[in-house]
Parts: C-alpha cells; structure tokens; sequence
C-alpha cells in the first residue's frame, strides 16, 4: 500500500516484519488481559503511570487495547525495594545477548540513587513483568530504559518523604545516596530497607524530573555485564540447559520439503521402543522418550509418505520476486536537464538465515491445567498468546519465562517450540524439552527476506542528485527513503510472493536498502569523477549523519595513499531507528582469482546520550562482524523445497580469521535522548565492502553477497 509524491514518500507502514507462515503467524500490537499486581511482600511498590506508550495493557476483563486506539493512562514499569534493601525491577523486555540487562540496571541505579550492585532485573516473565510487545526495533534504550528511570525516580521521591516523616523533619533537609536518606546536617541515615520495612506503598508518578544526561553519573559510565560471570563459568543456563523433575524429551517429523502433504504415516515401530510414546494429531506427529537419544532413534523409526508440488530455487528467486509483485512499477523518473547524467541498476539481496548460537528450544510443563513454557523468544507475551490461542486457554492459565537467550537478531519472534513442546508435554502428561537441530533451525526457522531493488537517477554536472526513484521488491521498507536532500524522487516498496518463509532480521529491509543507496550513490560519483566522501556530503543536509561520516572518514584517512595494488577503499553511511551511522572499509582483493579480504574498518555512530560506553561499542562491533557475513558470503541456497546448505559446514557465518581489524568512534551527544544501536550499526558495511572491492578491482557487485565463492581467509 504505497503512495508516492515529489519530494516525500508515504510508505507502506511496516510495524516490523514477522514471519508470513499462517501456523505460526500473531496478530501484531494484541494486547492481552493479565493481573498486573504480585504479592512482593513487605516494602515499596512504585507503579508508574504515562499518558503515552507504546506497549498497552489492558485494564479490565474482556477489552483489549490495539496500536493506535485512544490510549488512557497505561502502567509503564515497576519495581520493588525489599526490607534488605534489594531492588527488584521488572520489564518484560528479555536479554538476548544484546546486554541491555546492564544498561537499565544503569538506568534504575541512576534515578534511585543505588548502588548497581543491589539492582535485580526481573525480565521476560510473563507472570511477573508488565506487559510488553517485545524487544525489537531497537526500542528498549529509548523506551524502556526512560520507563524504568521514571519509576525509579519515583521510588526515590516516596522514599524521601517516608525518610522526612521518620525523622520528622522537612523534606528539603534530606538527600537520597548510595542505597540511603541522609540528613544533611546530622548526616543520620536510614537505609532504603529500613524505611520499606512492614510497608507496602504504592505511587502513581508521571511528571518527576529525570538528571540530565550531563548530570550522569552511574548511566553514562562503563558497566562491566551484570551476570558476565555466570554466563563466561558456564552457570548461566539457557533453556537447552534445563531440567525439570521426570522430564522428557521431544521430536517432531517435519516433511521432506516446504509445503507438503502428509499423505500416510506408520508409526508402529516406534511405539514399540522402550518408553517412547507417539504422538499423532492430524499432520503433527512427535515422539517423547527418557533421553534426546532415544527421541531421536524415535523418530528415525517412523516411515511417512509425502506429497509436495514442483518450487523455484535461489537461481530463479531475482525474477520471480521482481515479476510476481502486488504492484508493478511506474515509469522512471527522469531530470528534464540536457546535461544531467543519467543511471540505472539493478541490485539483488539474497535470504540469509540467523543462525543463532542457540537453536530454537522449549521446555513445556502442565501444573493443574496451567501452562508454564520456558523458552528463547523475543516476544514472550506474544509467544503466551499464540499458546492460549493453540490450547484454548485463558492467557492467564498461561506462564512463558525467557531465560537470558543465546542470541535471536529478530530470528525469535514467534513460538514454534514452545507450542510443539506444550503438545508433547501434554499428551505425554510430563515436562518435556524440545531443541531444534541445526538443519531444524536453518530449515524452518524464518530468513531475512531477500530483495529486488531498482534505482533510476539523475545528477548534474556539479553534483547535485537531480532525479531520484527507488523500488523495493520484498525486502521490506525499514530505512528505504533516502537521506540525501534529493527535490525530485520517488520510493516505493512492492510486496512479493516469497518462496520461503521470511520475517525480522537485525535491521529489517535497512540493510537491504542502503546496501543499494550507498552503492548507487557511489556509481554516481564515479559517473561524475568526483569523490565519494565529497559527494555524499554535497547532497547531504543533516547534520547528524554528516557528523558521523565526516568522523569515520576522519579516523580513517580518507583520500590517503593505497597501502599496496589491490587495495582499494570505500565509504557508506545511513541512519535507521534513531542512529546514525557511518563506515569506511579497507579491502584486499584479487580480481584473477575473485578474493576479498577486509583488512580494516572504522565506523562512526551516534545515539544520542550513550548509557554505556563499552556496551554500546560492543553492540557496534558486533554488528559490523555480522553484516561482514552478509555482505561477503551469506546466501541460502534452496531448490526443489528444500534448503541446500543447513548446517554451519555449508553455510559460511563470519570466523575470528575473518575479523578486521576495527576502530569505533562513538559520539556521545548529551544534548538529546538516547536511541537504540541495536541495529543501525549493521547497515553501512556492506555498501562499503562494495564499494571498497571496486576501489581495489574496477569491478562493480551489486549484489549480496558480494564474493560468495572467492572470500578468502588469510
């Protein structure tokens, strides 16, 4: 559903991309009914109200709120100081390796005046944490991390005023520190704990001034992980790690190809082993057993047959995409200039799979018609309402707790082996676990959605873009309109029919679509002989991204001397979900045997005020290794409905031989709230790849990834 007009584009509204399989697939911004109150026992429970959020709660039996219907006053956070002193926060947002556990403890530290050191985070537990949509879109730093500071701020203004009625004296005479309420001329104090003691207060708050960034002083700071040392000595446990009392283990069958019938099975030989129970409902079919073992040499007994219809493969994916679009696309826009210089091109985006360290993975257990799943998930209250949908229970006989997870890059958004798990936990009438194999994860887990994606323009003679038109084919719009200060353009975003299944992915269609700008904008530039660097700042107004590109190109040494032949430079930036970022790449490469080294990248990026330092650059690097992949030599290959390369010795993901050396500049701009870095930071290094394989070869790739058959290692 897209409009276009001169100048500006109204898009296609892309919440975020889910995976389209109807089995799985959840209603977006449900909101769901549950008891927001818990018996904590004896201390101070702040409840926080905003007039304005994201994440709705419904506040009576029976009505649910949806994104964009009028919105009443919604319970934002909330937390907990024990008689001990110990605090307690909760959020339903969940820990996937992005280290966001650290940062808002910062937050609750910061406004609560407590040590970081008391700080507990309760998250992803959907008995005890406010409801929440999940955690994507880089929305938990600037969402959450305020909301958390609201209620902390809070909690600190009512522990004042029990401090003042205590010792009897005027507010104005105490001040809140290091876990206490200190007088400020006898310097008597009582400690969070005492005051909460025997006492349970609640507090609606909206309007506490939160500290300045400028002010900071445990947010701002560098925070080693809480938790670092539980996962680096292995006491962490993720949910393939966990064991409930008489536990089971599951399997599923999973036909032979996408999109096949089951047409008969026999399972009689695995019943037979000893204690395996089979269990049959329509086409699921999945076996429970004492051991992973035994479930296995279950499942490798059941013969079934199998009816698929005729598939593509990756080889005709480009022309099925660009050819079966909803929309077709219109006629190019053109500069009526005589001396413009006119280009066109075409640049295609492979499916590329998450491949998390941890595969997807459930434990299921049924308590008196009561649910409780643990499970990796990035969605743990949407995961809770695709099982009440399956089992048709209220959401309240249902529980999903999300242990601090192996990673999910938006590869964990919906809840495949929670509900295979709660099947087999309920016919077996015991816990079960259930972990998908590699080939399990690779195969039907959902990819980035690949793409088409089309640019006409124009520039003239001195380098300013005189015509601009850009189409996306199924990748998505995430980060599609353009940055540059371009009068004449349009952009559009065409759904498709995708032969495989595809949703969210560290950074959506981001990737996709400044992979093709940037690259673009780069063939521009060469058009004209003109600079990289200088032509993107020619047509570039804001003032953000001009900061981080000028920054990178700065550490870099842009328009220095190649190191060596076959060295070749290049440049990209761009700016999604409130970053901005930009990246300058050093390659090797050897056009007579098609091999590409990174050798070097520095990246500049900026969020607003940075909560922690070393968290954020670990979040930087992170993503500049893992769009290395992407760029260079991540691609899903399929053919016949089946997935050609779904284990880790086919399908290439970054190795430590494969990591440049990296330089991050971090600009930390007090001045404005911060924004979140999970994803921006990914977008610009493969334009700049390509870009700097062209530098080196004077050859132009334009399309991901760039050398899936030549990178080199050494």
């Amino acid at each position: 559903m897209s409009q276009k007009s001169t100048g500006e584009t109204l898009l296609e509204h892309e919440r975020y991309e889910l995976a389209e399989d109807s089995a799985y697939r959840v209603a977006l911004g449900e909101l769901v009914r549950r008891d927001f109150f818990k018996v904590l026992g004896g201390g101070v429970l702040v409840v926080l109200l905003f007039k304005d959020v994201l994440a709705q709660q419904e506040t009576g039996a029976g009505r649910r709120h949806r994104p964009g219907s009028p919105r009443s006053s919604e319970i934002g956070a909330w937390l907990h100081i024990a008689e001990d002193g110990a605090v307690t926060t909760y959020t339903g947002k969940v820990e996937v390796g992005q280290d966001i556990r650290t940062s808002l403890t910062q937050a609750v530290a910061e406004e609560l005046h407590a040590p970081t050191a008391s700080i507990k985070l309760v998250m992803g537990d959907t008995d005890l944490t406010p409801y929440d949509m999940g955690t994507f879109g880089s929305r938990t730093t600037p969402q959450m991390n305020r909301q958390l500071r609201e209620a902390a701020a809070a909690a600190r203004e009512t522990l004042l005023e029990l401090g003042a009625e205590r010792m009897k004296v005027e507010r104005a005479s105490l001040v809140a520190a290091d876990g206490k309420i200190i007088r400020r001329d006898t310097r008597q104090t009582l400690s969070y704990g005492q005051l909460t003691k025997g006492q349970r207060l609640m507090k609606a708050i909206g309007e506490t001034p939160l500290k300045p960034a400028a002010q900071w002083q445990a947010a701002g700071q560098a925070l080693h992980k809480v938790a670092g040392r539980d996962i680096i000595t292995g006491k962490h446990r993720y949910t393939p790690d966990l064991k409930r009392p008489g536990m089971l283990y599951g399997k599923v069958l999973r036909p032979p190809v996408f999109d096949a019938t089951m047409v008969s099975v026999d399972t009689r030989a695995a019943a037979k082993l000893p204690g395996v129970r089979v269990l049959r409902d329509g086409s699921f079919v999945g076996v429970t057993a004492p051991t992973e073992h035994q479930a296995g040499q279950a499942m490798a007994a059941i013969r079934a047959e199998w009816q698929g219809a005729a598939q593509i493969s990756h080889k005709e994916l480009y022309d099925h995409l660009r050819d079966g679009a909803a929309t077709s696309r219109a006629s190019s826009l053109t500069s009526n200039r005589s001396g413009d210089a006119r280009l066109a091109q075409i640049y295609n985006i492979a499916y590329i799979a998450h491949a998390p360290l941890e595969p997807r993975a459930a434990v299921a257990e049924w308590t008196d018609g009561k649910l409780t799943v643990w499970t990796g998930t990035q969605r743990p209250f949407g995961v809770r309402s695709e099982l009440s949908r399956v089992f048709g229970l209220a959401e309240e006989r249902v529980r999903v707790i999300v242990p601090d997870t192996g990673s999910g890059y938006g590869g964990k958004h919906t809840g495949e082996a929670a509900i295979e798990a709660a099947r087999l936990a309920k016919a077996a009438r015991k816990p079960v676990k259930l972990v998908w194999s590699r080939e399990e994860e690779f195969t039907w887990a959902y990819f980035r959605p690949a793409g088409v994606i089309e640019i006409h323009s124009a520039v003239n003679p001195g380098g300013t873009i005189t015509a601009w038109e850009f189409h996306n084919y199924n990748s998505g719009s995430s980060g599609i309109r353009s940055p540059y200060a371009i009068a004449n353009q349009q952009t559009r975003f065409h759904s498709a029919d995708s032969p495989l299944r595809q949703g969210s992915y560290r950074g959506l269609a981001a990737t996709a679509n400044h992979f093709a700008r940037e690259v673009h904008m780069d063939e521009l530039a060469h058009t004209l002989s003109m600079d990289p660097l200088a032509f993107r700042l020619k047509n570039l107004q804001d003032q953000r991204l001009r900061a981080v590109l000028q920054a990178a190109a700065k550490a870099f040494g842009w328009g220095k001397a190649k190191a060596a032949p076959g060295h070749g430079y290049g440049i990209a930036c761009g700016t999604e979900k409130g970053g901005y970022v930009a990246s300058c790449a050093e390659v090797i490469a050897d056009r007579a045997a098609s091999g590409v080294k990174v050798v070097g990248v520095v990246t500049a990026f900026e969020c607003g005020a940075i909560v922690n330092p070393d968290g954020l650059k670990n979040q930087v690097e992170g993503a500049v290794v893992q769009g290395l992949g992407g760029a260079l030599f991540e691609v899903v290959e399929f053919a016949g409905g089946k997935i050609l390369n779904p284990r880790f010795s086919r399908y290439r993901v970054p190795r430590f031989s494969d990591v440049p050396k990296l330089r991050t500049i971090l600009l930390d701009r007090r001045d404005l709230p911060p924004a979140g870095a999970g994803e921006c930071p990914i977008v610009a290094i493969a334009p700049s790849v390509g870009n700097a394989i062209f530098d080196a070869t004077g050859v132009r790739l334009r399309s991901l990834p760039l050398v899936p058959n030549g990178y080199q290692r050494s």
